[in-house]
């Protein structure tokens, strides 16, 4: 350094103005008076202030620093003192106050030297914080000084008393060790708190703690005496810890209210917020006050944000975001006095430290809020409960009512007022437990009295009791009472506390089952169980009271599986609810009717004992039932088959007198239907033969005991053999032969019936292909009969079919046989059947014509081209007879039907037959049943030119 005093020359600037200084100064802020004077080089030329002697003088100061920025600082002291005054220059590095919002100074070394207009050198003072530089000023001396910058700016310079300024280093030191350590224990312990409960608020508060702590340590010099902080990187270090402080922040703002429930816009925002300030902590190596600034904005923008968010979620009553108000307020403070700090708009030594210890203050609050959650309600608070806020809080969470019976004053109180529930006044039942009684339902009232006494009374025990209390509406309530005594210092009952519990639903669905259980679900109707009981219970008085005999009746819906068949199921329901309907109307007081099984009724007669009363309540069921029902615009008739049976002493139980109603029921089928059938004891070894007919039976198809016989059908004009039908027969191994008239029934019911037939069918057709076979081609046809079951079933055509397939015969000669009664009983049905069968080939004849009570209009629409008559006809010995056959004979020669006369048995019939044009006939009188055999022979002997 070259220093040269000059006098008289002009200097570049006015010389600056010396800064007068007494004992008393203890420190002074020379920021105002120091001058800046900006790319002056390396050689700097200046004018000095005035000395005592009034001369201005010149200097010349040559950098020292090889890094010289080219700005130098000049200011001037004047000690007017008469004694030497040592004093400390001090240029601190950082200076919040000022910094700036945007590119903001994040601080450096300011001065690398001061170099006096006279005297000795100054002497640096060793310190990372600030350049200190100590000047020893002589009395009466002005002295100037001129800095070399080691940065442009030189935010804050000052003159202090070494001793003042040592004390106040000291106290700062204190007040910064207190600030860092009461940060570092809530970092510490937020951490600690995390790993007890691991949910994201924890660890994102853990993180901002820690993010305010590394601030701290930063601006408060800290991190330099633990960490060695090369010079040239504290803006670096300062700039990291601010992008860290407004990352952590966000995070904590983000997890605290759970954003991510709200809404998933929201966890894309601040996903890309974050994002944004980790590349912003790559920013900060190029250009941290670039960083520091866009932090800085952050911070206030999340402020502001959370703001809106706590005011937006408080109205929706998130818990979360109401208790965050407190701390955000405290937020919002400091961000403006942040902001009047680094704007400049506060401008003390005691800012700065202020602000540090004010992010201090929000993270102790934010820690109380989140130390809040961490104990309420978690298991860390659990075990601090009593046994009584446990039960407490277990019957508020059960939402029990709270029955308290205040014994000494009498007094009965509940919570919450069960009066309110039942649509009374309020506190209607706080009061007296007698209070209660008028409420309750007569049944109850006892029991619930004497429960009360006892308790009083044992002084000990429980009560668990349910009764009913009627409301407002005068509907009653089901509730089930369970309370204890409460026993005081004398051994008395003092109070008696427990829980009421509305159990009407649970009531309703009881009884429901109850009802379910005993009663049929498509009726209403009791069931057979219900039915036993109630006669059980009536057989039981009749064997002590005279008057009383019952009368049992079972009623089956006769082919009432064809209605399910034809219509449907939901027809069929339909049906018997109006059934239900029909019977239930005939019932006197003391009857009782129920459904035993789908479409059986039983009915249990006490108003009626005479025979001849009994038997016209039975005439009436049948009339009822057979009354046509109409459905989907048809008339749909139906008859019933009834057993009955009454009392006798005989007979023990419910059971055996129902059985005996049943086997008196299934006779009543067996002779047709639609009858009524009194019970007689030999039923009952019908029944058990019916049982083991239907065993064998099935044993029968498999062993082959079944054959067929064969009654010949004539011409009447030639008296030769036209036809065959096929009659079914059964040789029993033990029995004998069965009579169709026993088997087919059981067949029918049992369902057995539909392989029957179809072995009479494949069975028919190959022997008369086996008997043309041996004649050659003469005019023979096979007439098999159809029963109902065969003839609802969808198979049926296709069975035909393969029949006539497998035997080899023309379809021309099979003939299928149907009854009246049967084609009427589903009309629409029949015709449809009959007509695809037609489409084979096949002949149709209909039996029994004229026996049934269809309109004859039906006949036009069957395709049948054979009718026969019935044999009634024929027995009529009046001319009423002869009428009606040569009427019918007529009709069906118009229809092009032919017709087959049964049951001739003269041959004086058979002449009248040939009278009136009646084709072919068919009886014992022109040929019994045979098997195949023997018509074989009989047809050789008919037909001996075709054999050879």
């Amino acid at each position: 350094m070259a220093m040269l005093m000059l006098s008289g020359l002009v200097a570049p600037g006015a010389a600056v103005e010396p800064i007068k200084i007494s004992p008393d100064d203890v420190a002074l802020d020379l920021s105002d008076a120091v001058e800046i004077y900006r790319g002056q080089g390396e050689n700097f030329q200046v004018s000095t202030a005035p000395g005592a002697d009034g001369i201005v003088r010149r200097i010349e100061v040559e950098a020292q620093d090889s890094g010289s920025t080219g700005d130098w600082a000049v200011f001037a002291l004047a000690n007017t003192t008469d004694e030497q005054l040592d004093r400390l220059i001090v240029a601190p590095h950082f200076r919040l106050v000022g910094s700036g919002l945007i590119w903001p100074d994040l601080g450096s070394q300011r001065i690398a030297a001061i170099t006096p207009s006279e005297g000795f050198a100054l002497d640096r003072q060793k310190s990372s914080d600030a350049d200190e530089f100590l000047v020893t000023l002589n009395p009466n001396t002005v002295v100037t000084f001129v800095a070399e910058l080691s940065s442009r700016n030189l935010p804050q310079v000052y003159l202090w008393a070494p001793s003042a300024y040592k004390d106040t280093v000291n106290s700062y030191t204190l007040f910064r060790g207190i600030v860092i350590g009461i940060a570092g224990l809530l970092a510490l312990f937020l951490t600690i708190l995390f790993v007890v409960k691991g949910t994201s608020m924890f660890p994102a508060t853990a993180a901002l703690a820690w993010a305010i702590l590394a601030y701290i340590s930063i601006d408060f010099g800290f991190l330099s005496r633990i960490v060695e902080i090369s010079p040239g990187t504290e803006q670096l270090w300062r700039a990291g810890t601010e992008v860290s402080l407004a990352a952590t922040f966000v995070i904590f703002l983000f997890a605290y209210l759970n954003l991510n429930r709200w809404h998933d816009h929201f966890s894309y925002g601040v996903l890309a917020w974050i994002l944004g300030l980790v590349l912003l902590a790559g920013v900060a190596v190029i250009d941290p006050a670039m960083a520091a600034g866009i932090a800085r904005l952050s911070f206030a923008a999340t402020a502001v944000v959370g703001l809106g968010l706590i005011v937006y979620l408080g109205y929706q009553g998130y818990d979360r975001a109401i208790m965050l108000v407190p701390s955000w307020l405290m937020v919002l403070v400091w961000l403006a006095g942040a902001w009047m700090a680094v704007t400049g708009r506060l401008d003390n030594d005691i800012v700065q430290p202020a602000i540090g210890g004010g992010l201090i203050l929000i993270v102790l609050l934010i820690g109380f809020t989140v130390m809040q959650h961490a104990f309420s309600g978690s298991a860390l608070f659990q075990g601090l409960f009593s046994d009584m806020e446990r039960q407490a809080l277990a019957i508020t969470g059960s939402g029990d009512v709270v029955w308290d019976w205040d014994v000494l004053r009498d007094r009965v109180i509940t919570r919450p007022d069960i009066s309110r529930q039942l649509g009374l006044p309020a506190n209607t039942l706080h009061g007296p437990a007698r209070s209660w009684l008028p409420l309750l339902h007569a049944d109850d009232r006892d029991t619930f009295r004497t429960t009360l006494d006892v308790i009083l009374e044992h002084r000990r025990g429980r009560i668990s009791q349910g009764f009913r209390v009627r409301g407002a509406d005068g509907h009653y309530h089901w509730f089930s009472l369970r309370a204890r005594p409460v026993i005081g210092s004398d051994g008395e009952v003092i109070r008696c506390v427990g829980t009421m519990v509305d159990v009407t639903e649970q009531k309703k669905a009881e009884e429901r089952l109850l009802h379910d259980a005993v009663h049929d679900n498509l009726t209403g109707l009791p069931n057979r169980e219900l039915f036993l009981n109630r006669l059980d219970a009536t057989i039981a008085m009749a064997s002590n009271e005279r008057n009383i005999r019952p009368t049992v009746l079972v009623i089956d819906i006769d082919r009432f599986k064809l209605v399910n068949d034809e219509l449907g199921i939901s027809a069929g329901d339909t049906i018997l609810l109006t059934i239900a309907r029909r019977l239930h109307r005939l019932l006197n007081p003391g009857d009782s009717l129920s459904r035993i099984a789908g479409d059986q009724f039983a009915m249990m007669l006490l108003s009626e004992q005479d025979p001849a009363r009994i038997a016209s309540v039975a005439e009436a069921v049948r009339q009822a039932i057979g009354t046509p029902v109409t459905f989907a615009r048809r008339e749909i008739v139906l008859t019933p088959s009834i057993g009955l049976v009454s009392w006798t002493s005989a007979q023990s139980s419910a059971e055996e007198m129902l059985k005996d109603a049943e086997l008196a029921m299934y006779q009543a089928k067996r002779f047709g239907g639609d009858r009524i059938e009194p019970f007689r004891p030999a039923f009952r070894s019908i029944g058990t033969d019916r049982l083991q007919i239907e065993s064998d039976l099935r044993r029968a198809v498999e062993r082959s005991e079944l054959r067929l016989a064969y009654q010949p059908i004539v011409r009447l004009d030639d008296g030769s053999v036209a036809g065959f039908e096929a009659l079914l027969r059964w040789e029993h191994p033990r029995r004998g032969t069965i009579p169709p008239s026993d088997f087919i029934p059981i067949a029918e019911s049992s369902g057995l019936i539909v392989q029957l037939g179809l072995f009479a069918m494949q069975q028919a057709a190959e022997d008369l292909y086996a008997w043309q076979k041996q004649l050659g081609d003469v005019p023979l046809f096979m007439s098999v009969n159809l029963s109902s079951r065969q003839l609802i079933r969808r198979d049926l055509v296709g069975d035909v079919r393969s029949v006539i397939a497998r035997s080899n015969i023309k379809p021309r000669c099979f003939r299928l046989e149907l009854t009246e009664s049967l084609v009427m009983d589903n009309p629409e049905q029949s015709a449809h059947v009959l007509a695809k069968l037609k489409e084979l080939g096949i002949g149709l004849s209909l039996d029994d014509f004229g026996t049934g009570y269809s309109s004859l209009a039906y006949l036009t629409r069957f395709p049948f081209d054979t009718i026969k008559i019935d044999k009634s006809f024929l027995d009529d010995p009046s001319s009423k007879g002869d009428v009606l056959l040569r009427s019918m004979v007529s009709m069906a020669h118009d229809l092009g039907l032919s017709v087959v006369a049964e049951g001739v048995s003269e041959e004086a019939d058979a002449h009248l037959l040939r009278q009136t044009g009646c084709e072919y006939a068919q009886s014992f009188h022109f040929g019994v049943p045979a098997d195949a055999e023997s018509t074989l022979r009989m047809l050789q002997e008919q037909y001996p030119l075709a054999q050879a």
